[in-house]
């Protein structure tokens, strides 16, 4: 691995124009975009590269358009497993494919390119470098960040902070951001590979099930006859046990993985049959463009910190990359604090729709029932076929199909 990837703390200037903590898809696409625009951006992550990251692994058009953005989208596909379609499975067994252009590349591979791409582009990134606080001048402004490197603790001054450090809470709270420490949604993968199940499992599959109730379990092609199997819970915090309370303390997502492989019979090939590439991992999500604060004087929160993920199906990669691209073009636009904020803000409440729209399709997460009624529909309308892609794509609203008004008109339709 080359050494600019990885610089030691040892290295690390007193100051900067821009810091960017933490180097996954919205980290890695703000430093790019301030670094291709010349100015001095330094990049530091908690992890040296290449390093792993959970996640479902997924490239939707958004994530697609986003890299298109970055410069970056042919570098990605070239490494990627092209997809075509998107599986959706009810819990009778009935599917319906959703026509798009979509990809499957390992966080880990894609979150390295992006970082080198910020790095080719001229920012110096530096790792392992964990945030502990901000620096704040008299008037309580932003002004750098503690760092720390194992015992090692340092101070780098910057005239704005990017924070991009993803669900975890402590850096938001070192932050004075969080409004609410717990994630919104909880999901676990696993990597297994079996060759020779590529033509049964070519597309995207997402699966819903009663028995996964309140998520999906999914299977996305890596390619190379290897896939990533995982659970979703989402909207966790908001699900009620069986005395009523609101909470993820009871969820189980090795048991959900179990049963996702109890009533899908390639998940439980995969698992039984194949071999697998590392153990069960889990990770936090946070939704909903909520939970934090998008900033403050001399801070600017981007990416799943600031609840980039969609709560229906968990997807975060393409959204994450766009507020990282929204969070770079509004500072080096060099407007005064509160007019820079108030324009961040601005750019992402038009997000704000769609995020609501998706938060509330959760109810199709808590009655699975519902995507059988969508798929026996879709048998019988290729139009509605077309709407479904079109909220893959992003140039319809999911409110018209992931709502009830739109399952009112469903039935009557």
């Amino acid at each position: 691995m080359p050494q600019e990837l990885n610089r030691p703390a040892s290295e690390l200037p007193t100051q900067c124009e821009f810091l960017v903590i933490g180097a996954g898809p919205a980290g890695s696409a703000c430093a790019r975009m301030l670094a291709l625009a010349g100015r001095d951006v330094v990049l530091v992550d908690a992890q040296a590269f290449p390093r792993e990251k959970t996640c479902g692994d997924g490239l939707v058009p958004d994530a697609l358009a986003a890299l298109q953005r970055l410069g970056l989208r042919e570098t990605v596909m070239a490494r990627a497993q092209k997809v075509s379609h998107a599986r959706c499975i009810g819990p009778s067994g009935g599917a319906v494919e959703v026509p798009g252009e979509m990809a499957v590349l390992p966080r880990r591979l894609l979150d390295e390119i992006l970082c080198r791409a910020a790095v080719n582009a001229g920012a110096r990134m530096f790792a392992p470098l964990r945030f502990v606080s901000v620096l704040q001048d008299e008037q309580g402004r932003v002004m750098g960040a503690e760092l720390s490197s194992g015992e090692q603790r340092c101070e780098l001054r910057a005239r704005w902070v990017v924070l991009a450090t993803g669900a975890a809470a402590p850096p938001l709270q070192g932050a004075d951001l969080a409004h609410r420490r717990s994630p919104s949604s909880i999901a676990l993968r696993g990597y297994f590979e079996l060759p020779g199940l590529e033509a049964e499992l070519s597309q995207l599959n997402f699966v819903w099930h009663p028995r996964i109730s309140h998520g999906y379990g999914w299977i996305f092609p890596v390619g190379a006859g290897v896939f990533n199997v995982g659970v979703a819970i989402l909207d966790s915090h908001n699900v009620e046990d069986e005395r009523g309370q609101r909470g993820m303390k009871n969820l189980n997502l090795r048991h959900l993985f179990a049963e996702f492989c109890a009533i899908h019979p390639l998940a439980r090939k995969l698992v039984q049959e194949g071999r697998s590439l590392g153990e069960l991992k889990g990770a936090p999500l946070r939704c909903n463009l909520d939970g934090a604060a998008l900033g403050r004087p001399g801070l600017l929160a981007t990416g799943e910190a600031i609840g980039s993920t969609y709560a229906f199906t968990g997807e975060g990669i393409g959204k994450a990359m766009e507020t990282g691209i929204h969070a770079a073009e509004v500072l080096l636009q060099g407007q005064p604090d509160a007019e820079l904020l108030q324009a961040y803000a601005a750019r992402l409440e038009l997000l704000r729709p769609r995020f609501q729209m998706y938060r509330k399709a959760t109810s199709f997460n808590r009655y699975p029932r519902l995507v059988d009624l969508v798929i026996w529909r879709a048998g019988k309308s290729p139009r509605l076929i077309q709407s479904m892609a079109g909220i893959l794509n992003e140039t319809r609203m999911p409110g018209s199909l992931l709502s009830w008004r739109g399952v009112k008109r469903l039935l009557l339709g």
